[in-house]
């Protein structure tokens, strides 16, 4: 028999519930959120389990795969003699160790070079730059801690909380700058979008992978504007012999914009698929309305090569040394063999990645409640399905090294 506290409980339960019921059927508001996306889009912060700190590790090696590219655009930068200090930028920065190795790997070899080839070494700035909504304050706590002593560090170092989709440094500010894996991201979910009466009413679906035409070309133009605006601003920021350095999720040029992942095996298995059937496993169900689940969409779009240096022409501005796409594997085979073992882990690994990235974009939407709901659904989905498991997951990259003109 139940107990005056158990049944106080779901009392709580079901009224927080239906408090969250209305919020989220305010669909006004909900379209308005997607519209904002700067004002509370991020990583997820914090240390826990499901944080982009304890999740980054398929951004650490994308990073690890384009190093040797980084590397040759370091060795081949124009040293700026006279000037007192080297400016760093790093955006779209997140938290976690991967954007503070990134920075100490382009200040020890740029130290290099100017001790070996000039025998002066300039003082370093490193700047760390984000959508305010990021957790600034976990990252730059791990600057206290080993390996990243503050007594040992060859740099100084600042915040710069804004969209890198706008001016973020005065005129010819910076030396090199680097985004590593932010660019999908978009600055906003197109206007047509989040039109009902619109054909590129993106109905019964959150992410454009597969969807109608007129929705992929929405996408596709917005997608267009917003890399040509952010070299603009890097083009204005930038003095004249700096480096760019861009690392973004893409597709080859072969595949149309519709197919923006690269097979089936890929499509099956990635988050954005899984959470797309887990909104639907919470439609069905009638925890949410269709037009709940309508009004969100995944603002990530994947360039191919061809998008990106129609993008560098018309900017003017840069030119591009390099350009390259790359296929980066999801887990080693030992990993997967460990996963086959414990499904149930799996299902926790990747669910965690999952939020890591699209938790906070979610509860903006949904409200905490059911945003924990989605990812159970996600988490069985996964769990309970070996086939994802054992397919092959890859994840294409777009890597790019351009000098400023």
């Amino acid at each position: 028999m139940d107990t005056p506290r158990a049944m106080e409980l779901i009392s709580i339960r079901a009224s927080l519930e239906l408090k969250e019921r209305r919020l989220i059927s305010n669909n006004g508001k909900s379209q308005s959120r997607q519209r904002e996306l700067h004002r509370f889009f991020c990583m997820q912060g914090g240390d826990t389990d499901a944080s982009y700190a304890k999740n980054s590790e398929a951004t650490a090696c994308a990073i690890a795969l384009s190093k040797p590219l980084l590397r040759e655009s370091i060795a081949s930068m124009k040293l700026h003699v006279g000037e007192l200090s080297i400016r760093i930028a790093d955006l779209g920065c997140a938290t976690g160790y991967n954007t503070i190795s990134t920075i100490e790997f382009v200040v020890e070899s740029l130290r290099k070079r100017y001790e070996e080839e000039l025998n002066h070494v300039p003082e370093f700035e490193a700047f760390f730059s984000d959508l305010p909504s990021n957790d600034f304050n976990s990252l730059f706590q791990l600057l206290l801690l080993p390996p990243f002593d503050i007594s040992q560090r060859p740099y100084y170092v600042a915040g710069v909380p804004g969209s890198f989709y706008g001016r973020l440094f005065p005129s010819r500010k910076l030396h090199l700058t680097v985004s590593l894996n932010s660019l999908h991201w978009l600055s906003r979910i197109p206007e047509p979008v989040m039109d009902r009466k619109s054909a590129a009413w993106n109905r019964g679906r959150v992410w454009i992978d597969g969807a109608k035409e007129e929705v992929v070309d929405a996408f596709a133009k917005q997608s267009a504007e917003d890399l040509e605006r952010f070299l603009r601003c890097r083009m204005d920021e930038t003095v004249e012999g700096g480096v760019l350095f861009l690392l973004m999720a893409g597709r080859p040029s072969s595949q149309r914009p519709e197919n923006q992942l690269n097979d089936e095996d890929t499509r099956t298995k990635h988050p954005f698929t899984i959470i797309d059937q887990a909104w639907e496993d919470l439609v069905k169900e009638g925890s949410i309305e269709e037009e709940t689940r309508d009004t969100f969409n995944i603002p990530a779009y994947m360039r191919s090569t061809e998008e990106v240096k129609k993008a560098f022409v018309k900017c003017k501005g840069f030119e591009i040394r390099s350009i390259e796409y790359l296929k980066l594997i999801e887990n080693s085979k030992e990993r997967l063999e460990d996963w086959v073992e414990d499904p149930g882990s799996y299902g926790r690994a990747k669910t965690n990645l999952a939020q890591a990235g699209l938790r906070p974009l979610i509860e903006a939407h949904l409200g905490m409640m059911f945003t924990e709901k989605l990812f159970k659904k996600f988490e069985k989905r996964v769990s309970e399905d070996l086939s994802l498991i054992q397919s092959t997951c890859f994840y294409g990259l777009i890597v790019v090294s351009a000098i400023r003109k």
